[in-house]
């Protein structure tokens, strides 16, 4: 317990550093994945390119380059400093982005067809169809997935540790410095990602069991 005891300051920081990647990070990725998602599934064939142009782009650069252009690129364009934390905070987002949008992709297809087709023929827009029939289905559907995909949100944190970000990913390094084992501090990493991870599960079944009632 000394590592922890004898550190608070920075085991607070880095604690805090992760917890602003994850929820920050998580917020782009809802809101942009999102949007992607519903071009995914628009009638409009360009809203479908650029969505899948988009998911098929990021999602299969490695998370490491994503965040290495925003943290060194986007400055160097933009000709100004900006926070350390920001950028890879975007990267995070914009990276994870594509997976909440085939998240959302894959539990708007379990919808039957026929629906929107009947809604639409009730003289009902697209968003509409989607705000008040397709996604009200498919929210329980997706949960379990858009779960998984926080849980990798999460403990991709740690990628931001390369990037002069302060995380748990980054707490072993400086706590070297000072002497203390590595291997110990390691193993208080893994616990508070277990305990995180373990009460995101528990959101998880929570989530689950509500919308299973209010059905």
């Amino acid at each position: 317990m000394g590592v922890i005891t004898d550190h608070l300051d920075l085991w607070g920081a880095a604690i805090g550093g992760t917890l602003v990647l994850f929820f920050v990070g998580g917020l782009i990725a809802l809101v942009l994945g999102f949007i992607v998602g519903a071009m995914r599934v628009s009638p409009v064939p360009i809203a479908r390119t650029v969505g899948a142009v988009y998911v098929n782009w990021i999602r299969n650069t490695p998370l490491t380059l994503v965040m290495f252009f925003f943290a060194f690129c986007v400055p160097v364009l933009l000709r100004q400093r900006i926070d350390p934390i920001i950028l890879p905070t975007i990267a995070l987002g914009v990276y994870t982005a594509t997976y909440v949008a085939e998240a959302i992709r894959s539990g708007v297809n379990t919808v039957p067809v026929g629906q929107a087709e009947a809604a639409r023929a009730l003289g009902l827009g697209f968003g509409q169809v989607m705000a008040f029939v397709i996604l009200p289905q498919a929210t329980r559907s997706v949960i379990p997935p858009m779960m998984s995909v926080f849980i990798a949100l999460l403990k991709n944190t740690t990628v931001a540790a390369g990037f002069s970000v302060m995380n748990l990913g980054s707490v072993r390094f400086d706590l070297s410095e000072q002497g203390e084992n590595q291997l110990v501090v390691l193993l208080w990493v893994m616990v508070f990602f277990v305990v995180m991870v373990l009460l995101l599960g528990w959101l998880q079944r929570v989530l689950e069991r509500r919308w299973r009632i209010a059905r």
